[in-house]
Protein backbone atom coordinates (compact mmCIF):
# COMPACT_ATOMS: atom_id res chain seq x y z
CA UNK A 1 0.00 0.00 0.00
CA UNK A 2 1.06 3.28 -0.58
CA UNK A 3 3.27 2.61 -3.72
CA UNK A 4 1.21 4.58 -5.97
CA UNK A 5 1.48 8.81 -5.18
CA UNK A 6 -1.92 10.89 -5.55
CA UNK A 7 -2.25 14.47 -5.81
CA UNK A 8 -5.38 15.61 -3.83
CA UNK A 9 -7.15 19.04 -5.38
CA UNK A 10 -9.62 20.21 -2.57
CA UNK A 11 -11.56 23.99 -2.15
CA UNK A 12 -11.06 25.64 1.19
CA UNK A 13 -13.46 28.51 2.79
CA UNK A 14 -10.40 31.43 2.05
CA UNK A 15 -13.37 33.90 3.59
CA UNK A 16 -16.71 34.41 4.76
CA UNK A 17 -19.20 35.51 2.30
CA UNK A 18 -21.19 38.55 2.97
CA UNK A 19 -24.09 37.97 0.36
CA UNK A 20 -24.20 35.51 -1.76
CA UNK A 21 -20.65 33.37 -2.10
CA UNK A 22 -18.59 34.68 -4.97
CA UNK A 23 -15.17 33.20 -6.52
CA UNK A 24 -12.75 34.99 -3.79
CA UNK A 25 -14.75 33.41 -0.93
CA UNK A 26 -13.19 30.11 -1.95
CA UNK A 27 -9.36 28.93 -3.07
CA UNK A 28 -8.51 25.53 -4.71
CA UNK A 29 -5.31 23.71 -3.19
CA UNK A 30 -3.16 20.61 -4.07
CA UNK A 31 -0.89 19.08 -2.37
CA UNK A 32 0.32 14.99 -2.13
CA UNK A 33 -2.14 12.55 -0.57
CA UNK A 34 -0.53 10.67 3.25
CA UNK A 35 -0.26 7.08 3.22
CA UNK A 36 -3.71 5.76 5.73
CA UNK A 37 -2.01 4.61 8.80
CA UNK A 38 -3.28 1.77 11.26
CA UNK A 39 -6.98 1.72 10.86
CA UNK A 40 -7.32 4.12 8.44
CA UNK A 41 -9.15 4.37 4.60
CA UNK A 42 -8.09 6.23 1.80
CA UNK A 43 -11.42 7.42 -0.24
CA UNK A 44 -11.33 8.73 -3.71
CA UNK A 45 -14.78 10.80 -4.03
CA UNK A 46 -16.59 9.93 -6.75
CA UNK A 47 -19.95 11.82 -6.48
CA UNK A 48 -20.15 15.16 -4.49
CA UNK A 49 -23.81 16.70 -3.15
CA UNK A 50 -24.61 20.20 -3.52
CA UNK A 51 -26.55 21.42 -1.00
CA UNK A 52 -28.63 24.44 0.19
CA UNK A 53 -27.19 23.53 3.71
CA UNK A 54 -23.29 24.92 2.78
CA UNK A 55 -24.50 27.82 2.55
CA UNK A 56 -25.27 28.45 6.14
CA UNK A 57 -21.69 26.74 7.32
CA UNK A 58 -19.79 29.31 5.35
CA UNK A 59 -20.74 31.55 8.19
CA UNK A 60 -19.88 31.78 11.52
CA UNK A 61 -22.92 32.56 13.30
CA UNK A 62 -24.16 30.43 16.09
CA UNK A 63 -26.47 27.43 14.46
CA UNK A 64 -27.24 23.78 14.45
CA UNK A 65 -23.82 22.80 13.02
CA UNK A 66 -20.52 24.68 13.54
CA UNK A 67 -19.35 26.28 10.47
CA UNK A 68 -15.85 25.41 8.30
CA UNK A 69 -12.82 27.25 9.38
CA UNK A 70 -11.15 29.69 7.56
CA UNK A 71 -8.73 27.42 5.07
CA UNK A 72 -10.54 24.69 5.97
CA UNK A 73 -12.39 21.93 3.25
CA UNK A 74 -15.63 22.86 2.51
CA UNK A 75 -18.06 20.26 3.63
CA UNK A 76 -20.41 18.19 1.84
CA UNK A 77 -21.68 14.35 1.25
CA UNK A 78 -19.70 12.30 -1.12
CA UNK A 79 -19.94 8.86 -2.30
CA UNK A 80 -16.10 7.44 -2.17
CA UNK A 81 -14.60 4.60 -3.14
CA UNK A 82 -11.99 2.71 -0.95
CA UNK A 83 -8.46 3.12 -2.87
CA UNK A 84 -6.44 1.96 0.35
CA UNK A 85 -7.36 0.37 3.47
CA UNK A 86 -5.57 -0.70 6.66
CA UNK A 87 -8.69 -0.98 8.17
CA UNK A 88 -10.11 -4.47 8.42
CA UNK A 89 -13.72 -3.64 7.80
CA UNK A 90 -13.01 -2.03 4.69
CA UNK A 91 -11.40 -3.52 1.49
CA UNK A 92 -10.15 -1.41 -1.56
CA UNK A 93 -12.90 -0.73 -4.33
CA UNK A 94 -15.44 -1.06 -1.98
CA UNK A 95 -18.03 1.87 -2.13
CA UNK A 96 -19.55 3.88 1.04
CA UNK A 97 -21.11 7.25 1.88
CA UNK A 98 -18.92 9.94 3.35
CA UNK A 99 -18.80 13.41 4.29
CA UNK A 100 -15.29 14.37 2.43
CA UNK A 101 -16.21 17.15 1.33
CA UNK A 102 -14.73 19.11 -1.94
CA UNK A 103 -12.13 17.53 -2.58
CA UNK A 104 -10.61 14.20 -4.60
CA UNK A 105 -9.52 12.37 -1.20
CA UNK A 106 -10.00 11.58 2.37
CA UNK A 107 -8.24 9.72 5.03
CA UNK A 108 -11.01 8.20 7.09
CA UNK A 109 -10.92 6.16 10.45
CA UNK A 110 -14.11 4.62 9.18
CA UNK A 111 -16.73 5.92 11.71
CA UNK A 112 -19.53 7.14 10.36
CA UNK A 113 -19.02 5.67 6.44
CA UNK A 114 -21.93 3.77 5.24
CA UNK A 115 -21.32 0.75 3.18
CA UNK A 116 -22.65 0.65 -0.59
CA UNK A 117 -21.04 -2.57 -1.62
CA UNK A 118 -18.95 -3.51 -3.94
CA UNK A 119 -20.66 -2.86 -7.18
CA UNK A 120 -24.17 -0.89 -6.47
CA UNK A 121 -25.82 -0.19 -9.03
CA UNK A 122 -26.29 3.19 -8.94
CA UNK A 123 -24.28 4.43 -5.87
CA UNK A 124 -25.14 8.46 -6.54
CA UNK A 125 -29.05 7.73 -5.22
CA UNK A 126 -27.01 7.67 -1.93
CA UNK A 127 -27.00 11.42 -2.05
CA UNK A 128 -30.42 11.80 -3.11
CA UNK A 129 -33.82 10.33 -3.28
CA UNK A 130 -32.02 7.32 -1.24
CA UNK A 131 -29.76 9.55 1.21
CA UNK A 132 -29.98 12.77 3.53
CA UNK A 133 -32.86 14.35 0.85
CA UNK A 134 -35.00 11.84 0.46
CA UNK A 135 -34.88 11.22 4.42
CA UNK A 136 -35.40 14.51 4.81
CA UNK A 137 -38.37 14.20 2.61
CA UNK A 138 -39.66 11.45 4.21
CA UNK A 139 -39.22 12.51 7.70
CA UNK A 140 -40.75 15.95 7.66
CA UNK A 141 -43.57 15.32 5.18
CA UNK A 142 -45.09 11.95 7.07
CA UNK A 143 -43.83 12.79 10.62
CA UNK A 144 -44.56 16.62 10.75
CA UNK A 145 -47.08 17.16 7.73
CA UNK A 146 -48.72 13.85 8.37
CA UNK A 147 -50.73 14.30 5.17
CA UNK A 148 -54.10 12.43 4.66
CA UNK A 149 -55.78 11.45 1.12
CA UNK A 150 -57.86 13.92 0.07
CA UNK A 151 -55.98 16.55 1.48
CA UNK A 152 -54.03 19.63 -0.45
CA UNK A 153 -50.45 19.59 -0.25
CA UNK A 154 -48.13 22.57 -1.86
CA UNK A 155 -44.64 21.93 -2.00
CA UNK A 156 -41.98 24.76 -2.49
CA UNK A 157 -38.52 24.07 -4.75
CA UNK A 158 -40.77 21.84 -6.13
CA UNK A 159 -37.70 20.31 -8.49
CA UNK A 160 -35.34 19.81 -5.76
CA UNK A 161 -34.11 16.72 -4.41
CA UNK A 162 -36.39 17.43 -1.24
CA UNK A 163 -39.04 19.09 -2.86
CA UNK A 164 -39.24 16.38 -5.81
CA UNK A 165 -39.17 13.46 -3.28
CA UNK A 166 -41.83 15.25 -0.88
CA UNK A 167 -44.59 15.80 -3.56
CA UNK A 168 -44.16 12.05 -4.86
CA UNK A 169 -44.81 10.94 -1.72
CA UNK A 170 -47.90 12.87 -1.27
CA UNK A 171 -49.49 11.76 -3.94
CA UNK A 172 -48.52 7.90 -2.93
CA UNK A 173 -51.08 9.09 0.26
CA UNK A 174 -53.39 10.28 -2.04
CA UNK A 175 -53.23 14.07 -1.78
CA UNK A 176 -53.77 16.81 -4.24
CA UNK A 177 -50.36 17.91 -4.86
CA UNK A 178 -49.27 21.77 -5.89
CA UNK A 179 -45.44 22.24 -6.81
CA UNK A 180 -43.94 25.56 -6.97
CA UNK A 181 -40.85 26.06 -9.19
CA UNK A 182 -39.22 28.63 -11.06
CA UNK A 183 -39.98 28.55 -14.92
CA UNK A 184 -42.00 26.62 -16.83
CA UNK A 185 -39.34 23.84 -17.76
CA UNK A 186 -39.01 23.00 -14.31
CA UNK A 187 -42.72 23.39 -13.46
CA UNK A 188 -43.27 20.29 -16.14
CA UNK A 189 -41.19 18.10 -15.34
CA UNK A 190 -42.37 18.42 -11.77
CA UNK A 191 -46.44 17.91 -13.72
CA UNK A 192 -45.00 15.26 -16.83
CA UNK A 193 -42.44 13.51 -14.62
CA UNK A 194 -42.73 13.66 -10.97
CA UNK A 195 -46.92 13.59 -11.43
CA UNK A 196 -47.50 16.86 -9.15
CA UNK A 197 -51.38 17.67 -10.00
CA UNK A 198 -50.41 21.23 -10.37
CA UNK A 199 -47.52 23.12 -10.36
CA UNK A 200 -47.14 27.26 -10.80
CA UNK A 201 -43.94 29.22 -12.11
CA UNK A 202 -43.43 31.58 -8.61
CA UNK A 203 -42.12 34.78 -11.10
CA UNK A 204 -45.35 34.77 -12.56
CA UNK A 205 -46.95 38.33 -11.75
CA UNK A 206 -50.28 36.87 -11.07
CA UNK A 207 -48.60 33.97 -8.64
CA UNK A 208 -50.45 34.35 -5.92
CA UNK A 209 -53.90 34.47 -7.32
CA UNK A 210 -52.49 31.34 -9.10
CA UNK A 211 -51.80 29.40 -6.31
CA UNK A 212 -55.51 30.81 -4.78
CA UNK A 213 -56.77 29.37 -7.94
CA UNK A 214 -55.26 25.90 -7.59
CA UNK A 215 -56.21 25.13 -3.76
CA UNK A 216 -60.09 25.78 -3.65
CA UNK A 217 -59.87 23.79 -0.41
CA UNK A 218 -57.17 26.27 1.06
CA UNK A 219 -53.62 24.32 1.88
CA UNK A 220 -54.01 21.49 4.45
CA UNK A 221 -49.95 20.65 4.53
CA UNK A 222 -47.14 23.04 3.57
CA UNK A 223 -44.08 21.58 2.92
CA UNK A 224 -41.79 24.92 3.52
CA UNK A 225 -37.78 25.12 2.48
CA UNK A 226 -37.95 28.59 0.86
CA UNK A 227 -39.61 31.33 2.54
CA UNK A 228 -40.29 35.20 1.15
CA UNK A 229 -42.80 35.25 -1.39
CA UNK A 230 -44.36 31.83 -1.53
CA UNK A 231 -45.07 31.91 1.83
CA UNK A 232 -46.80 35.12 1.85
CA UNK A 233 -48.76 33.86 -1.04
CA UNK A 234 -49.48 30.61 1.37
CA UNK A 235 -49.79 32.32 4.51
CA UNK A 236 -53.91 33.81 3.91
CA UNK A 237 -55.26 29.64 2.32
CA UNK A 238 -53.74 27.52 5.40
CA UNK A 239 -56.54 25.76 6.82
CA UNK A 240 -57.77 25.33 10.27
CA UNK A 241 -55.29 22.41 11.63
CA UNK A 242 -52.63 22.70 8.66
CA UNK A 243 -49.16 21.44 8.84
CA UNK A 244 -45.83 23.32 8.39
CA UNK A 245 -42.67 21.28 8.33
CA UNK A 246 -39.93 23.74 7.97
CA UNK A 247 -36.53 22.17 6.58
CA UNK A 248 -34.93 25.32 5.03
CA UNK A 249 -35.52 29.03 3.39
CA UNK A 250 -33.40 29.07 1.07
CA UNK A 251 -34.72 32.59 -0.33
CA UNK A 252 -32.70 34.40 2.90
CA UNK A 253 -29.70 32.29 3.32
CA UNK A 254 -28.18 34.89 1.40
CA UNK A 255 -29.75 38.23 3.20
CA UNK A 256 -27.47 40.07 5.41
CA UNK A 257 -30.43 42.20 6.89
CA UNK A 258 -33.91 42.16 7.62
CA UNK A 259 -36.42 43.12 4.12
CA UNK A 260 -37.44 45.83 3.57
CA UNK A 261 -41.09 45.88 4.23
CA UNK A 262 -43.99 46.12 7.16
CA UNK A 263 -43.70 43.53 9.96
CA UNK A 264 -45.85 40.78 9.01
CA UNK A 265 -44.94 38.51 12.42
CA UNK A 266 -47.89 39.75 14.08
CA UNK A 267 -50.44 38.72 11.28
CA UNK A 268 -48.19 34.92 11.10
CA UNK A 269 -48.31 34.44 14.83
CA UNK A 270 -51.94 35.60 14.68
CA UNK A 271 -52.88 32.78 12.02
CA UNK A 272 -51.01 30.04 13.61
CA UNK A 273 -53.17 31.01 16.85
CA UNK A 274 -56.62 31.44 15.45
CA UNK A 275 -56.25 28.11 12.81
CA UNK A 276 -54.19 26.53 15.45
CA UNK A 277 -51.43 25.90 12.92
CA UNK A 278 -48.76 23.66 13.66
CA UNK A 279 -44.83 25.08 12.21
CA UNK A 280 -41.89 23.20 13.34
CA UNK A 281 -38.40 23.04 12.12
CA UNK A 282 -36.16 20.20 11.96
CA UNK A 283 -32.88 18.98 11.56
CA UNK A 284 -33.09 15.87 10.23
CA UNK A 285 -29.97 13.69 11.24
CA UNK A 286 -30.42 15.38 15.06
CA UNK A 287 -33.94 14.77 15.28
CA UNK A 288 -34.64 11.70 13.12
CA UNK A 289 -31.20 9.95 12.91
CA UNK A 290 -32.30 6.81 15.03
CA UNK A 291 -34.62 6.65 12.42
CA UNK A 292 -32.85 6.04 9.15
CA UNK A 293 -33.18 1.79 9.21
CA UNK A 294 -37.34 3.30 8.87
CA UNK A 295 -36.66 5.40 6.11
CA UNK A 296 -34.52 3.45 4.03
CA UNK A 297 -36.81 0.50 4.37
CA UNK A 298 -39.58 2.13 3.23
CA UNK A 299 -38.42 4.21 0.36
CA UNK A 300 -36.47 0.97 -0.67
CA UNK A 301 -39.14 -0.35 -1.20
CA UNK A 302 -41.09 2.50 -3.38
CA UNK A 303 -38.40 2.82 -5.34
CA UNK A 304 -37.77 -0.61 -6.43
CA UNK A 305 -41.10 -1.00 -7.05
CA UNK A 306 -41.15 2.44 -9.54
CA UNK A 307 -43.11 4.31 -7.11
CA UNK A 308 -41.05 7.19 -6.49
CA UNK A 309 -39.15 8.59 -9.98
CA UNK A 310 -35.70 9.44 -8.79
CA UNK A 311 -34.75 13.11 -9.93
CA UNK A 312 -32.24 13.41 -12.56
CA UNK A 313 -28.34 13.58 -11.30
CA UNK A 314 -25.81 15.65 -13.24
CA UNK A 315 -22.61 13.75 -13.79
CA UNK A 316 -20.67 16.54 -15.64
CA UNK A 317 -17.73 17.62 -14.30
CA UNK A 318 -17.40 20.88 -12.50
CA UNK A 319 -14.36 22.39 -13.60
CA UNK A 320 -12.38 24.53 -11.08
CA UNK A 321 -15.03 27.55 -10.61
CA UNK A 322 -16.05 26.97 -6.73
CA UNK A 323 -18.64 29.52 -7.02
CA UNK A 324 -20.40 27.80 -10.16
CA UNK A 325 -20.22 24.48 -7.75
CA UNK A 326 -22.02 26.59 -5.02
CA UNK A 327 -24.51 28.63 -7.46
CA UNK A 328 -26.03 24.78 -8.38
CA UNK A 329 -26.69 24.04 -4.74
CA UNK A 330 -27.77 27.65 -4.26
CA UNK A 331 -31.21 27.15 -6.18
CA UNK A 332 -34.20 24.76 -6.58
CA UNK A 333 -32.26 22.37 -9.47
CA UNK A 334 -34.02 19.42 -11.77
CA UNK A 335 -30.60 17.49 -10.69
CA UNK A 336 -28.41 17.05 -7.93
CA UNK A 337 -24.84 15.35 -7.20
CA UNK A 338 -21.97 16.18 -9.11
CA UNK A 339 -18.89 14.28 -9.51
CA UNK A 340 -15.70 15.42 -7.45
CA UNK A 341 -15.08 18.98 -7.26
CA UNK A 342 -11.74 19.10 -9.36
CA UNK A 343 -11.71 19.44 -13.67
Amino acid sequence: MGQQAYRNRRWVLASRPHGAPVESNFRMEEDDVATPGEGQVLLRTIFLSLDPYMRGRMSDEPSYSPPVEIDGVMVGGTVSRVVESSHPDYHPGEWVLSYSGWQDYDISDGKGLVKLGDNPEHPSWALGVLGMPGFTAYMGLLDIGQPKAGETLVVAAATGPVGATVGQIGKLKGCHVVGVAGGAEKCRYATEILGFDICLDHHAADFAEQLAKACPQGIDVYYENVGGKVFDAVLPLLNTSARIPLCGLVSGYNATKLPDRPDRLPLLMATLLKKRIRLQGFIIGQDYGHRIHEFQQEMGRWVKEGKIHLPRTDHRRTGKSAGGVYRSADREELRQGRDSPGG
